[in-house]
């Protein structure tokens, strides 16, 4: 599962008993060699669905980890693009990567690079109002409860623009016959389990963001919202897409 290197056995033991924050600080110098990082194949058909909609001034990563939606950022924002994360770890080797880039967020030879800063802060109380036009995040809300949704959801609609949008994808969920279904299922139930036993909590589910109450914690929050699919991303076998870009607006 995990390349020569990332992180061993040993290593993710520690950080799954660790907090969330303390966890991905120690798995931050290893984390793009692992699983866990949102790969091209999914960012590269999220910027191309995005475009249309740009270009965009301001564009905030949240959640930003190592900086993966930094890039796509990169590509469709002209004047500043953030990220947000509140690990120092995750930060710090988001700043390596961008300063091994040429422009700092995308390929050499694009056009000028928008102006990138990293803030480390929670979330669920974000330092920004009205300062976006875009935000994006990826593979990052199995690390919030379901009661905590609405508050995030309500710290990026305080932190777009009037018009603003906040996209991320979504995966269509594994039917239970599939083994990928009763995996996540185990992991979830392992994880409960985990955090009823020991202390601090690590916060990582794969089964706590269904779609349906997903749409109405953003409609409550006053964004309106549309699904577009991700063609690049494939199809089910009932000819339905694989995965759809959720698109919310703020009026």
């Amino acid at each position: 599962m995990f390349t020569p290197q990332g992180p061993t056995f040993g290593e993710l033991a520690v950080q799954a008993l660790s907090s969330t924050r303390r966890g991905y600080d120690l798995l931050a110098p290893k984390f793009d060699a692992t699983p866990f990082r949102t790969p091209d194949v999914v960012l590269d058909p999220v910027t191309e669905a995005l475009r249309p909609y740009g270009p965009f001034a301001r564009g905030l990563d949240v959640c930003c980890g190592t900086g993966a939606g930094v890039r796509v950022l990169g590509e469709l924002c002209e004047e500043r693009v953030t990220g947000v994360d509140f690990s120092a770890g995750m930060l710090a080797r988001a700043r390596e990567r961008a300063a091994a880039t040429p422009d700092g967020t995308g390929p050499a030879g694009a056009r000028p690079a928008p102006r990138l800063d990293w803030v480390q802060a929670d979330a669920r109380a974000l330092p920004f109002r009205e300062a976006f036009d875009l935000a994006v995040s990826f593979g990052a809300f199995g690390h919030f409860l379901p009661a905590e949704r609405p508050a995030l959801f309500a710290q990026v609609h305080a932190a777009l623009r009037p018009g603003g949008r906040f996209a991320f994808p979504v995966l269509a969920p594994p039917g239970p016959g599939s083994r990928l279904y009763w995996t996540l299922l185990g992991f979830d139930a392992a994880m409960r389990v985990r955090n009823v036993l020991w202390r601090p909590k690590f916060i990582m589910y794969y089964r706590t963001f269904p779609l349906s109450g997903v749409l109405a914690d953003l409609e409550r929050t006053g964004f309106t919202v549309d699904l577009a699919p991700l063609p690049g991303l494939g199809g089910l076998p009932d000819g339905s897409p694989r995965a759809r870009l959720l698109l919310a607006r703020r009026g």
